[in-house]
């Protein structure tokens, strides 16, 4: 970006082109993927999936995680960057080219891609709305401080890192490095936990984005974290919700945990504030949680509480949630906007 406006969120993570298909409970137990986790995979395992998946309609859009939370800041009027890695093929291209579409700015305008296949993820969602996802993280695994562009970072209102980072050690160096770079210029620090399997198995490198490992700088405070409840269950080791909501809280300023139809719940100061859900039908949750984020944080980058960023937030999963695929239509997100506006005035 050239010119010096803010930048309201700048993010770091994983460019992957979602294949989004509907199947039964049986094609699932017979493809082995871990249902509502996200599993990474190899090429010939990404082979053996396509094969099952024969016949299938795959609806393709642009994905991974902190792409879709920037994509929904910038829908609904925010300035967003995202630092990502694709590849020189026509995945490439369409991701770069849905960045684009959407208003967000990006290093991939800046430097040329390399050779090999960019990143993707096999999205199965059942009738009971799950959504079991399988990546192959082709280009994207090599993610590094290549990526990031200091000068915007500096610039930026929050800094977001995605937590599937953590499976990467370029992916995560990239992060951490960013961060140091925020945290010098006083710029807010976001992190979302992502997945269960990351905290199960990359916990040190969520750890360091935290700020809550061994080595981290103490007088460098997370701002925001983000979470849904089975996930802020598995960091704790713990079930029962007052006792998460009371180890969670120390993590960040403002924690928010999202509970699906029981709304969300915003730690802060000591205190929580229990954000209602919008009730809808739900047919897919595949980016519901990146959705929440990025309306939270469009929300409080444009002055608004963190119980009316919360607000907005759940409204706008719940807009997810009710259709098939991770992205609002630009009407969808109007429409969410304008119920938010007349909330917030009344």
């Amino acid at each position: 970006m050239t010119n010096m406006t803010k930048i309201d969120v700048y993010a770091i993570g994983n460019a992957l082109v979602d294949s989004e298909y509907e199947v039964s409970e049986d094609l699932l137990a017979q493809t082995g993927v871990a249902k509502r986790h996200m599993t990474l995979i190899d090429a010939p395992r990404r082979a053996e999936l396509l094969h099952h998946m024969q016949g299938l309609h795959a609806r393709r859009t642009g994905g991974g995680s902190a792409g879709n939370t920037v994509v929904a800041v910038a829908q609904f009027g925010g300035k967003a960057f995202y630092s990502c890695r694709v590849a020189d093929d026509e995945l490439g291209a369409f991701y770069t080219q849905d960045l684009a579409s959407h208003g967000v700015a990006t290093n991939l305008n800046h430097m040329a891609a390399p050779a090999g296949q960019t990143g993707v993820c096999l999205v199965m969602v059942t009738p009971d709305a799950e959504r079991s996802m399988s990546t192959f993280l082709g280009a994207t695994a090599e993610l590094d401080h290549t990526a990031l562009h200091p000068q915007d970072i500096a610039r930026s209102k929050v800094y977001y890192m995605e937590g599937y980072l953590a499976a990467s050690p370029t992916g995560l160096d990239a992060a951490l490095r960013g961060r140091a770079i925020a945290a010098q210029a006083g710029v807010a620090l976001a992190v979302t936990l992502s997945d269960m399997s990351m905290i199960q198995f990359c916990r040190p490198g969520l750890d360091a984005m935290l700020g809550v490992a061994p080595d981290s700088d103490p007088s460098v405070a997370l701002e925001y974290l983000f979470c849904n409840e089975e996930e802020a269950q598995v960091w704790c080791g713990a079930q029962d919700f007052a006792e998460v909501c009371a180890r969670m809280a120390p993590l960040a300023r403002v924690v928010c945990v999202t509970r699906s139809a029981k709304g969300c719940v915003v730690l802060e100061g000591g205190g929580q504030t229990v954000v209602p859900a919008v009730p809808v039908k739900a047919l897919d949750s595949n980016g519901a949680g990146d959705m929440f984020a990025g309306a939270f944080l469009y929300a409080v980058t444009q002055g608004h509480s963190h119980a009316e960023a919360a607000a907005l937030g759940n409204r706008a999963a719940a807009q997810v949630v009710a259709q098939y695929g991770n992205r609002l239509s630009a009407e969808s997100i109007a429409a969410v906007k304008a119920q938010f506006a007349g909330l917030a005035a009344a």
